[in-house]
């Protein structure tokens, strides 16, 4: 059961990173919703590592990560510069520091959660 559930996240994350490029890539479709995609996957990323966590501390968890990494962005140092001007740098640690971000951090842990707690953890 066990590995079913870390294959089961481990599928939901390449399928948000899938999501999440896609967001970037065609006209139309806001920023935020990438940014709330990149809440879902780190979400979904723990779950998988952590199967057997506490999914409310997960979300918690999660939540910390990413409002962690939005603030990170505030710092400027050239060699934090250089990673993220990489592809994975870029994706992984942003760009730039946005109070909206953090909300639509949030409403990302919500969503990933709220799908957990009543999709996929009942299956």
């Amino acid at each position: 059961m066990l590995k079913n559930s870390r294959i089961q996240y481990f599928i939901l994350v390449l399928i948000v990173i899938a999501l999440g490029i896609a967001s970037r890539k065609i006209d139309g479709i806001p920023t935020f919703f990438g940014d709330t995609l990149y809440a879902v996957m780190i979400y979904f990323g723990l779950r998988m590592l952590l199967v057997n966590f506490n999914i409310k501390k997960t979300a918690i968890l999660a939540l910390h990560i990413c409002f962690a990494i939005e603030f990170l962005q505030l710092y400027d140092a050239e060699w934090m510069l250089e990673i993220r001007r990489t592809t994975f740098g870029h994706y992984a640690l942003g760009q730039g520091f946005l109070w909206s971000d953090l909300g639509f951090y949030t409403l990302g842990i919500v969503i990933a959660f709220w799908m957990d707690s009543n999709w996929i953890r009942k299956k």
